[in-house]
């Protein structure tokens, strides 16, 4: 092999297109993913406010809006159970995944703290009932224990390694645990006070979704985009040429399909 003649620079400019097309693909990936994610939990902020506010959230709480009137209220509240539990995991383990997020136990602990979401809504919370109510009463405990010792340390490394949001992290975090505690000293444990920490919660959720992902595309888009004058229109390029590439891509595809018809 003679290395003189080897093209440096086009091997050179083939790795970067190569390059630029995987950060294209990941994009495209993370894009639909945060969609997924950001639209199941629109879907359960609004499931949660509908199943909340059935009966006076000031004076039952979730469980009771479930099993005191209706056995239609009690399937209500165990599907509301089964799906805000699962798109809270989803979406925390999205974020995790976004991040690069190593700690393994911590996707252990999300995952147990939906099963005992669903749990809770299994066990009735009923005066005529007192085993099922302890029941109901350690599974919700716990529930808010493993969620919290799941989400807390990522939201601690989510702040160390993006400084810029460090402050409205921990402003959230204030907000959605201090509401907690301020509505449960002045009512009690009543469905406000669930519905605060749900309905905050979400919507922190559905910020670290937008948030985080748009910081990915900054930073990677700095190295990736250094030549273009404006960044914005540079992202917006990634997305668009890759779509117009497998636009093109499926029509020579499919009229190579057409042609091989034609000759059979």
């Amino acid at each position: 092999m003679d290395v003189d003649n080897i093209d440096y620079q086009r091997i050179h400019t083939e790795l970067e297109q190569k390059q630029t097309l995987e950060i294209q693909k990941q994009f495209i990936l993370e894009r639909r993913k945060r969609m997924t994610v950001m639209a199941s939990l629109l879907a359960v902020l609004v499931f949660t406010v509908v199943y909340g506010t059935l009966q006076n959230p000031f004076v039952f709480t979730l469980s009771k809006i479930g099993n005191r009137f209706s056995f239609g209220n009690r399937a209500l509240f165990i599907t509301w159970a089964s799906s805000t539990g699962f798109v809270i995991q989803l979406s925390i383990i999205a974020l995790f995944s976004l991040e690069k997020y190593q700690k393994k136990r911590d996707y252990t602990f999300i995952g147990i703290g939906s099963i005992f979401l669903f749990l809770t809504a299994i066990a009735p919370s009923l005066e005529e009932y007192p085993f099922w109510t302890w029941i109901h009463l350690l599974t919700a405990g716990l529930f808010g224990f493993f969620i919290s010792i799941g989400f807390y340390p990522f939201i601690i490394w989510v702040a160390r390694e993006n400084p810029r949001l460090r402050k409205i992290v921990y402003v959230w975090v204030s907000i959605i645990w201090g509401g907690c505690f301020l509505w449960m000293f002045l009512l009690g444990n009543t469905g406000i006070f669930e519905l605060w920490f749900f309905l905050s919660f979400i919507i922190f959720l559905l910020y670290l979704s937008l948030t985080l992902f748009e910081e990915k595309i900054v930073k990677t888009s700095i190295i990736l985009l250094k030549d273009e004058e404006n960044l914005n229109v540079g992202i917006e390029k990634i997305f668009v040429n890759l779509e117009k590439t497998r636009r093109v891509k499926k029509r020579t595809i499919e009229s190579d399909e057409e042609n091989e018809k034609l000759v059979v």
